[in-house]
């Protein structure tokens, strides 16, 4: 067999279409003497026996390592230059009262951006004062509650936010600690959409209102400066982005110094991982140590003191720990003519879920690998591995090379989906949210359970009562 004409340029044709590459998958992946993927000691057949499908699983030892490498890596290297690093994680990539719980031993902050994200990080027992808190439209409400428990530092998106955390913070009688995000005009190079430092759109404030936004902050009684805050975008694999946006900041961020105290800069997160064998991603050793030297590079230049150093890594830490566990339905091969005239076919394979469990390819046209559970020496064919819904655009993988005997009833996973999976799940044609569960040394439990037809019906107010 050779590669179909069908399939992209970056899509190699596999020696072993069963084979589990290290980077992609989570780090207790691995194949059972007959054949069978495993995650934590724990056969897919098993999990799915108990939990059913769809399901979430997610690697526990494998986040709680990749949790405490990044802090290792960052610490280390800042130490370095005789300053701190803080590594926020950012929660939206997924969060749990668990996953909470993860990154606190793991002596992470972590960043929320909504009172539903704040309410599950408390309830998972992280430290308020060592909560950050986004997003571009926070409401009175949100600000409120913050201000309330005592939250360590709110970003503030826009010039009007700066009053209105200023009156919550007054009413409250406190101080309020706070940063100013920062749009630094940096393009990082991915998908538009995650991209996130463009001119044109909705987060930050421009680099040349920063010092006017900051003379305004300082002037406010109950707020205090913290620095600035910027974030390029998400799943960049080019650090030339990371360090233009540094340098940025730190020109801003030694003008603000001469005015007075800037203690910490943030530089946010967004590095990319492996979701294909074709991707290259950063190690956090690595990333740290380019962001170490930029920093003391341009504090020495400047002639001013190294700032303390925030990071926001979501993604890098819990995207590989996960893999999603899918029933295989329908299979329909398709012939289409390829550019030459010839035909090629390509194997459409459903699966009991898609879209309502991996909005990402339907978002932004995002990559996945997938793998049968079971072992096969069948000749690989091209594969595009699609979901159960009413969508055209229901596409869990688009494009992959499986076993050619694949077939109705086998199990599916698709690697790296720890992060924004379970986060932008949706209940679209009524199909309920899969559960998310842990796998351990042998063990397994369940950190969100799924939910039920019953769940659906439940918060519709039509159902009669019977």
């Amino acid at each position: 067999m050779s590669a179909n004409p069908l399939a992209p340029p970056r899509l190699r044709f596999p020696a072993d279409a069963s084979a589990l590459t290290a980077r992609i998958w989570p780090a207790s992946a691995t194949r059972t003497d007959d054949g069978e993927l495993a995650i934590g000691g724990i056969t897919a057949s098993d999990l799915v026996a108990r939990f059913g499908s769809p399901l979430y699983v997610v690697d526990e030892r494998d986040v709680q390592a990749r949790a405490a490498r990044v802090r290792t890596a960052f610490t280390e290297a800042f130490a370095r230059i005789g300053t701190r690093a803080h590594v926020y994680y950012a929660a939206k990539a997924f969060l749990t009262t668990q996953v909470a719980a993860w990154m606190t031993e793991a002596g992470l902050r972590l960043d929320v951006c909504t009172a539903g994200e704040l309410a599950v990080a408390l309830a998972g027992g992280a430290d308020p004062a060592l909560l950050g808190f986004h997003g571009n439209d926070k409401s009175d409400a949100e600000i409120a509650r913050a201000v309330e428990v005592g939250l360590g530092t709110i970003v503030l998106d826009s010039h009007e936010e700066i009053g209105r955390v200023a009156r919550a913070a007054a009413d409250a009688g406190t101080v309020q600690r706070v940063r100013i995000r920062i749009n630094s005009g940096v393009h990082a190079s991915t998908h538009e959409y995650l991209a996130t430092a463009r001119e044109d759109q909705k987060f930050g404030i421009p680099l040349s209102e920063a010092v006017d936004a900051a003379a305004a902050v300082r002037a406010e009684p109950s707020l205090a400066f913290v620095g600035l805050h910027s974030h390029i975008g998400s799943q960049i694999f080019d650090e030339s982005g990371f360090r233009e946006a540094a340098r940025r900041l730190m020109d801003v961020h030694a003008e603000l110094v001469a005015s007075g105290p800037v203690p910490e800069l943030n530089l946010g997160g967004g590095w990319g991982i492996d979701y294909t064998e074709a991707d290259e991603a950063f190690a956090p050793e690595d990333v740290a140590e380019a962001l170490a030297t930029i920093v003391a590079e341009a504090c020495t230049e400047r002639g001013i003191p190294v700032p303390e150093i925030a990071v926001e890594p979501g993604r890098y830490i819990v995207g590989p720990a996960g893999a999603t566990l899918y029933r295989v339905g329908t299979i329909k091969p398709v012939t289409l003519e390829t550019d030459d005239g010839s035909s090629a076919t390509r194997t459409y394979v459903s699966v009991d879920g898609g879209m309502s469990d991996n909005a990402r390819p339907a978002l932004y046209g995002a990559d996945y690998t997938a793998r049968l559970a079971r072992a096969s020496d069948a000749p690989a064919v091209l594969t595009r591995v699609v979901g159960k819904h009413c969508e055209s655009g229901d596409i869990v993988v688009n494009d992959e090379y499986l076993p050619g005997d694949v077939h109705r009833g086998d199990l599916l996973a698709v690697a790296a989906t720890g992060a924004y999976c379970w986060s932008l799940a949706s209940n679209y044609n009524h199909v309920g949210r899969p559960p998310v569960v842990a796998v351990a040394d042998g063990t397994a439990r369940i950190l969100v359970r799924g939910e039920s037809i019953d769940d659906l019906l439940a918060r519709d107010t039509g159902v009669v009562a019977g």
